[in-house]
């Protein structure tokens, strides 16, 4: 009897270590290592379907420590997780923006039809500002040949609906795949997608434009409301937070 208890006992303890391990995570990042000095690159080439690109974080560097990919998703597996990140118009001029473009690291399968968009000011821990614009839409999708912890990397870029002028100051973006057809579409089961970040802003286009430690995710699945991802409870260090890969396209609209 105490034989038959105990083996019941560990089937138990096994069956909740291996659902523990399984349990998903707001990122997947390297070790980090908050430390290293922070080297911006020159600009240089963004993504081709960021078009006209007014501006454009950098690359995600998959060799470097402080590599990391954020949550930002919408599936079958983790509904509505979305990671914002931060562009500054700077005094005396405004911009139109078209579109929006993010580095999204996901399964090989990765095949979403259409994405979510959303465009805030006045972001704060704990507070999502107002929203200046929001839609769905069909998005292009090119490879980006790079791949981070058995992820692809892929660019997504989305149109907005209706161009969007933009006056001097601090603004928040979204770009959220859809993946919810899990009848033609097994992957929304299960897959995962991770906005990357950028650790050296490699081939920016005004990557300075982007203020450090100002991504924010807004996520009911993980307990998250507009949290700092450069908040201890997230896991990462001050590096792995600093900056997104995304671009915005448009013009600028001198005075």
């Amino acid at each position: 009897m105490k034989t038959t208890l105990f083996a019941a006992a560990l089937v138990v303890a096994l069956s909740l270590s291996a659902a523990a391990q399984k349990r998903p995570t707001p990122s997947q990042h390297l070790a980090g290592n908050a430390d290293e000095v922070f080297h911006m690159a020159p600009s240089g080439t963004p993504p081709a379907l960021c078009s006209p690109c007014l501006f454009y974080g950098g690359d995600l560097n998959t060799s470097d420590i402080n590599a990391a990919g954020l949550s930002d998703e919408n599936s079958l597996l983790i509904p509505g997780s979305s990671t914002y990140g931060n562009f500054n118009v700077i005094p005396s001029v405004s911009v139109t923006i078209t579109g929006i473009l993010f580095n999204v690291q996901a399964d090989a399968n990765f095949d979403p039809l259409t994405a979510s968009y959303d465009v805030r000011s006045g972001v704060t821990e704990g507070n999502g500002g107002v929203s200046l614009a929001s839609g769905t839409g069909s998005i292009q999708v090119a490879a980006t040949g790079r791949n981070f912890l058995g992820l692809n990397e892929y660019s997504i870029a989305i149109n907005l609906a209706t161009p969007l002028v933009l006056g001097p100051g601090g603004y928040w973006f979204n770009v959220t795949p859809n993946c919810t057809n899990g009848a033609q579409d097994g992957s929304c089961s299960e897959g995962r997608f991770f906005v990357s970040n950028s650790t050296q802003r490699t081939n920016n286009i005004y990557g300075g434009r982007e203020t450090n430690h100002e991504m924010f995710l807004n996520s009911s699945y993980f307990g998250f409301t507009w949290a700092n991802w450069c908040d201890s409870s997230l896991g990462l260090d001050g590096q792995q937070c600093n900056g997104m890969s995304f671009g915005l396209m448009g013009t600028v609209n001198y005075e």
